[in-house]
Parts: C-alpha cells; sequence; structure tokens
C-alpha cells in the first residue's frame, strides 16, 4: 500500500489519543494521528514522525501522522494500514493460492472478524492486528489492554472447534522482527486467551513488512512465541 504527499517533521507532544504537534516548515502543526494505542515509546519528542497530507479541505487537520523514526528503525503506526495491506497480499496470492473471494468486515457469532478469505469450498476466518511495540529486536502484542482483541480470539477458536480454519494474523509494522509474542505483562488475560485458542487449532501467524515513509508491504514470516 502507498501513501500519497507524505512529508517529514518533529514530533512535539500528544495532548490527546487523536492529535499530535509536530513541527513542520518552522510552524506548529496540529495533525491527527492515526493510530489511538498508546505508542509511548515511539512518540518521543523530538522524534521524526512521516505525515500524509489529506485530501479533504473541510477537515480540521490538514496532515495524517502515519510513521515514526525509532532509532534506526521505521515503523508505520498507522492502524488502518494492516487491514489494507492484508487485503492486497492476501488478493495476490500471498495468504492462500486459491483464493476466489475476500469479505472484509465478516460477522461471525458475536463478533465481526477482518476477513473472510475463500478458497474452492472452504472459508478461511482471518483477524488481523496491527503490532508496533518492539523491544530488543522482538515485537509484542498489545501495547494496551484490548478486551475486543480477547473476544475475537474467542471467536476464532469457537470457529476453529467446527472445523473452520482459524487465524490470528499479527502484521508487525516494523521490518527485521525476530519474533512476535503476547505481551503478558500488560494485558495477560490477551496471552491467555492466545494460547488456548492455539491449542484448539487457531493458527496463529505473523509477518513483519517493508517500511517506508510512503509505504508498506508484507515482507516474510517471523516466528510466533507463544
Amino acid at each position: 500500500m502507498h501513501y500519497q504527499n507524505v512529508r517529514a517533521a518533529k514530533f512535539i507532544d500528544r495532548p490527546n489519543r487523536f492529535i499530535a504537534h509536530v513541527e513542520l516548515d518552522g510552524s506548529v502543526e496540529t495533525v491527527h494521528v492515526k493510530n489511538t494505542g498508546r505508542c509511548r515509546e515511539l512518540l518521543v519528542p523530538g522524534c521524526t514522525v512521516y505525515l500524509e497530507k489529506g485530501t479533504n479541505p473541510n477537515r480540521k487537520t490538514a496532515y495524517d501522522l502515519i510513521a515514526v523514526e525509532k532509532g534506526s528503525s521505521l515503523i508505520n503506526m498507522d492502524a488502518q494500514a494492516p487491514n489494507k495491506v492484508f487485503a492486497e497480499w492476501a488478493a495476490a496470492g500471498g495468504f492462500l493460492p486459491d483464493v476466489t473471494a475476500i469479505h472484509p468486515e465478516y460477522a461471525y457469532g458475536s463478533s465481526r472478524l477482518d476477513f473472510c478469505v475463500e478458497t474452492e469450498g472452504r472459508l478461511h476466518l482471518v483477524e488481523v492486528k496491527g503490532v508496533t511495540l518492539e523491544e530488543n529486536g522482538n515485537a509484542l502484542f498489545p501495547d494496551a489492554p484490548t478486551e475486543r482483541g480477547v473476544k475475537h480470539i474467542r471467536e476464532l477458536q469457537r470457529a476453529a472447534e467446527t472445523g473452520l480454519d482459524a487465524v490470528l494474523f499479527f502484521v508487525v509494522q516494523i521490518r527485521d522482527i525476530h519474533s512476535v509474542a503476547p505481551n503478558d505483562a500488560t494485558h495477560p488475560a490477551f496471552g491467555e486467551a492466545l494460547r488456548e485458542a492455539a491449542a484448539h487449532g487457531v493458527r496463529v501467524l505473523a509477518f513483519d513488512c517493508d517500511v517506508t515513509p510512503d509505504s508498506l508491504k508484507i515482507r516474510r514470516e517471523v516466528p510466533v512465541i507463544l
């Protein structure tokens, strides 16, 4: 996936989950943050961030904050990007070779899962989770408690127990990650649910990404440590 009209800026602060102040061309600009997670380890005063210019002239903020530099790494932190990049990758045959249809926002049980991927005679339910938290080259999810995430895992487990292919798919929005693991220190219930689901047939996959200021592309599979 690609962004248009991307600019580099310097992060100043984040007064709430939705907006940040950055320095752009010598002036302070209020921008929309496309990730409502905490991201405290990413949005550090003085760091370099990347902004995409919006196309709607009536919106309150002219730019979206989509990526950030952390040391030598570039991290995409657009919360909408993982679903988009998975859909592109799956449509190109990256997920399964014989896909006949991809249905986003698929209602199953009491949840709406991200995708139902169809192959000849079979349904594959997929919940996508974007990962931006990195420690020493390893990725962790979530960066904040997510009861919604636990609910989705339970639905995937029920689907797997009925014979459907059920997949929790981590899109790591960083390159060269060594592994992905549940962040038990932040939300132990998520890790417990994920391990139980995996034991009952849910496939847990993780892929890192090639990241540039104006693009994101699924790259290679990385180990999931449960």
